[in-house]
């Protein structure tokens, strides 16, 4: 029997639990920052929305490079080539680090004109400026535990990911409860605490990160203990994938980005509004992300043991697992949504004004899960250049989408949401067309 017959239902979720695991644990990163700054005041809250989907634009970019590699890792693990994997790793490593050196020169530089032209109070500017400086100190430690995150995931070794998460998580919660409030003896810092808070948690990950990998995996299997010599041959062959995996992801977040200035011309309470159901969507997210990766990682591993027939069958599995736990979830959601909401703010008028935009967003997540998981598997197939092309084609529609309807005719925040359902039928789409195609078989990476 071939290895890649053992991908059934079970053996994908065996693979995605983890991962689902640790991205629910880094999600609560998100719902802690957001559950404390809802009690600090509306200003904090949404300076916190745009201050962190400005970060999490820059931080997606180190993170597609993470993708590239996983992609690559994946494959060879397939293949078998296993030391391969380590020599990947560690050119990673260095390639993040100086490049998070760099974010954080040019932010200092770049970050007060880019925000202050962005934004229209001067009151968010200075909040989300504070969250900012202190944010991206942190991608330091993040970028880093990007590669490892790519070797576990890309070797099919999940289950590292739900440990490292658990203590990331628990960091957090202490940190911002003693750097927000002012607990133990330490000043009351606000945002600018949730964000110091969230840098220190993401040290913690990278220590434990390093800790289990010396201890408890077989470094010597995977070439992790060997000596590397850098050479820029081998990154420009990782960057052949990576590259579109990296502008792919800050395009996708930039415009998700550009959705929360237009929001914000609607005044603070839409942008705080927004700011809570993108904290809510991240709990939706986590399913489909878990499953998308999952196929991903999958995919390559299939294709690297020479069996590319089964692929389509291996992602009608992958979507029919994802939408039991996307439908459950969104229906609850719909159901009490003011329960829900209430978890991330405890002022009456803004739990009522937000629950017309969560139940539009718990609808689009019906079609954002299989769309998500065809839009990674063709990113799994080594054919990244090809998913950038369409991830693009669908933002075009998006963005069309926010100028036409939140900027011109500046509707209830609850219209504004309808982009998430437009943009995630575009993908699916788009990425349906093409995997019927074939035109994805034959790359070789």
């Amino acid at each position: 029997m071939t290895k890649s017959l053992n991908y059934s239902y079970g053996h994908i979720w065996r693979v995605a639990y983890p991962i689902l695991v640790s991205l629910i644990m880094e999600q609560l990163l998100g719902m802690t920052d957001t559950a404390f700054l809802g009690r600090v005041g509306e200003v904090e809250l949404a300076a916190s929305a745009i201050a962190g989907v400005y970060c999490l634009a820059i931080f997606v970019t180190g993170f597609g490079f993470g993708i590239g590699s996983q992609i690559i890792i994946a494959r060879r693990n397939g293949e078998g080539n296993y030391r391969e994997t380590g020599n990947i790793f560690w050119h990673g490593v260095y390639f993040l680090t100086g490049l998070a050196a760099v974010v954080i020169i040019f932010s200092e530089l770049f970050s007060p004109w880019i925000l202050g032209h962005l934004i229209e109070s001067d009151e968010i500017v200075a909040a989300a400026m504070s969250y900012v400086r202190w944010r991206l100190v942190g991608f330091i430690f993040a970028f880093v535990t990007v590669m490892f995150r790519a070797f576990y995931v890309g070797t099919t070794q999940t289950r590292t990911l739900t440990l490292n998460s658990i203590v990331m998580v628990l960091a957090n919660i202490l940190f911002n409860w003693i750097l927000v409030f002012g607990k133990l003896g330490f000043p009351a810092l606000g945002i600018a605490g949730s964000a110091i808070g969230t840098a220190l948690a993401e040290l913690v990950s990278l220590i434990f990160f390093t800790v289990y990998t010396i201890t408890k995996t077989d470094c010597e299997k995977y070439g992790l203990n060997r000596r590397i010599r850098f050479s820029w041959k081998k990154l420009k062959d990782i960057l052949s994938i990576s590259v579109w995996t990296m502008v792919q992801n800050f395009f996708s977040v930039s415009t998700w980005f550009i959705f929360f200035m237009f929001v914000e011309h609607l005044g603070e309470r839409s942008l705080a509004i927004s700011n809570l159901i993108r904290s809510i969507s991240g709990f939706l997210w986590v399913f489909v992300s878990a499953f998308a990766s999952t196929c991903s990682s999958l995919v390559s591993n299939l294709i690297g043991e020479g069996h590319t027939d089964s692929v389509p069958r291996l992602i009608r599995r992958v979507i029919k697992l994802a939408y039991i736990p996307v439908t459950a979830l969104a229906l609850i959601f719909a159901l009490f949504p003011k329960t829900v909401i209430g978890i991330y703010t405890d002022m009456p008028d803004l739990i009522s004004a937000s629950v017309r935009s969560l139940w539009v967003l718990c609808f689009s997540y019906l079609f954002t899960a299989p769309a998500l998981i065809c839009f990674n598997a063709i990113s799994g197939t080594g054919n990244t250049r090809t998913a950038f092309a369409l991830e693009m084609a669908a933002l075009v529609i998006y963005v069309a989408f926010c100028l036409a309807v939140i900027a011109g005719i500046r509707p209830d925040v609850s219209v504004c949401w309808l982009a998430e359902l437009v943009y995630a039928i575009s993908m699916l789409t788009i990425c349906g067309l093409y995997l019927r195609s074939n035109r994805w078989k034959g790359t070789r990476i």
